[in-house]
Parts: C-alpha cells; sequence; structure tokens
C-alpha cells in the first residue's frame, strides 16, 4: 500500500506505507535508502527506537561481524517537526540483513511487504499507469465512491509537475513548500491550509486532500495547474514571485469557486470530509 496516501509515494515519492505506519526515504548512489528508524520502530514497536537501533549496530559490530558504518548512509530527511536531520538510512540488500537480527513477529510479514515493493517499483517503472491503479484500489477499499477517487487521481500528476516545477526553480526546504501550498489555498478559497483543517476538524498529522470533497479537489487541481503555467510564462524566479504566481492562480481558482456558490447556494467548503461526503450520496442514491 504505497501512496503521499498523503503522503503518497504517486504523491510524496519519498514515503512509503506499511500498514499506515510510514517509512521515509530518499535517492541515494542511484538507489533508495530507507530510514532504519523508521523501520525499527514497526518492527519492535519501541517507544525508543533510535535507543534500539544505537544498541543494534553495536552488536552487529562486535558480535556479528558486520560493518554497519560502510553501509549506512547518513542522509537529511523530514524529521516529525519538519525540519530536515540527519538519519541514518540503508538500501534494500543492507535493511533485510537488519531484519535478520531483529526478533519481531513484524519481522516476516515486513520482509513479504518490502519484497514485494521492489518488484510493483519494477512493474511501475514499465508501466506507471499501474502505480495510479494501486492507488485507485487503496481509496475503493477504504471507503471512498469511485466519483471522489477519480477527482483525487486527477489531481497527483498536477501536483507533482508544479513540485517538480519549484524544485527546478529552488525550492527545496518543506517549510517553502507548504508557504507556496498555503498561498493557493489563500488564493483559492480564502483561508489558510491550516484555517481549512480546523474547519474540517482534522488533526495536523491528517492529509487535508484525502477529507477535501471532489469540488474541493477539482479547484485545487485548477490552481496548481495554472500556477505552473504562470511560473513557466513568468520565468518566475525566488520566493517573493513564486508567492505572486501561486496566489494569482488562486485567484483564478477562486473565480470559479464564486461561480459555483452561487449556483449551489452554498459553500464549496465545509465541515465535512471525504467519507462524510460518501455518506451523504449514499443517503441520497436510497
Amino acid at each position: 500500500m504505497i501512496t503521499e496516501i498523503k503522503n503518497d509515494v504517486i504523491e510524496n515519492k519519498e514515503l512509503v506505507l506499511f500498514e499506515n505506519n510510514k517509512i521515509r526515504r530518499k535517492k541515494y548512489k542511484g538507489e533508495w535508502y530507507y530510514s532504519v528508524v523508521d523501520i525499527i520502530e514497526i518492527l519492535t514497536e519501541s517507544s525508543r527506537p533510535r535507543k534500539y537501533w544505537d544498541d543494534l549496530k553495536k552488536k552487529l559490530e562486535t558480535e556479528e561481524d558486520f560493518e554497519v558504518s560502510e553501509k549506512i548512509g547518513r542522509l537529511k530527511l523530514i524529521a516529525k517537526d519538519g525540519k530536515m536531520r540527519i538519519t541514518d538510512c540503508a538500501n534494500r540488500e543492507t535493511i533485510f540483513r537488519i531484519i535478520q537480527s531483529v526478533p519481531s513477529p513484524n519481522a516476516e510479514p515486513f520482509k513479504q511487504w518490502f519484497a514485494r515493493l521492489a518488484e510493483e517499483r519494477i512493474q511501475e517503472v514499465i508501466n506507471p499507469e499501474l502505480a495510479v491503479e494501486r492507488a485507485r484500489q487503496t481509496y475503493l477499499k477504504k471507503g471512498y465512491p469511485e466519483e471522489w477517487v477519480n477527482a483525487r487521481l486527477k489531481g497527483i500528476p498536477a501536483r507533482n509537475e508544479l513540485t517538480d516545477e519549484w524544485k527546478n526553480r529552488g525550492i527545496t526546504e518543506p517549510k517553502d513548500f507548504a508557504i507556496l501550498t498555503n498561498e493557493i489555498s489563500r488564493g483559492t478559497f480564502g483561508i489558510t491550509t491550516k484555517q481549512h483543517m480546523e474547519i474540517k476538524h482534522l488533526e495536523k498529522k491528517q492529509n487535508l486532500r484525502d477529507n477535501m470533497s471532489p469540488m474541493e479537489l477539482a479547484l485545487m487541481t485548477l490552481a496548481e495547474v495554472t500556477t505552473t503555467e504562470l511560473h513557466r510564462t513568468n520565468d518566475s524566479q525566488g520566493m517573493n514571485a513564486l508567492k505572486i504566481d501561486a496566489y494569482d492562480s488562486g485567484e483564478v481558482a477562486k473565480e470559479t469557486r464564486l461561480n459555483i456558490e452561487k449556483r449551489i447556494g452554498r459553500k464549496v467548503v465545509t465541515s465535512e470530509n471525504a467519507l462524510d461526503f460518501t455518506n451523504k450520496r449514499e443517503i441520497e442514491n436510497k
């Protein structure tokens, strides 16, 4: 179950999910390196996975003659506080070696999932549509209706293209991606991302887009596609110029939102989340 459902791999290539547990990763030397601490936490269910990993490293080096330092990459990953922090990471081969040294009932199902992950990635490189279809099936299993799933998946390529554009224009820090996204939200809905989450009664770790209505998702997609085109048309450089484009693109989507609200007689942004929307449609169809 791999998706930025994100924070999904389709939407966020540096996160994968194992039974709703996030595992951070980063491309290094041409291959994916995974956060060892994240995997240790899943395997051991320890409240102190860093301490467990520190002890395990010593054991591997002293008792099992395994040169951990040569196998581990010290890479910067996004921590829980949103900051980039140095983290021990390892490639697939080393992760399997580490798993063998962790006595855990979770080890076997994790190894099977990790092996499938490799095969899925190969197949998705050959045929990218497989990743989209897998995301579709995951959402459907969670109870989302086809209408909502279609709107959600249509927005993912637009978001990926926009974030790639930001990276090409020098945006690297997570906080800067959040600031630009916030400008799009302010322009489109007249509220910040935080206010949007508060309206929907979401907790900080919950995914706002997974709780938007199809209409909200469509407006965000419109704004993000427009933002990408404005960046290219204006050849915008620097945070200030990118922020202006983001807000202006939101204003374009805002005009559409206001026209919709005028015709349907109600606000597009409501406290309903995606599953509330599902239940409402089921009642209406009975």
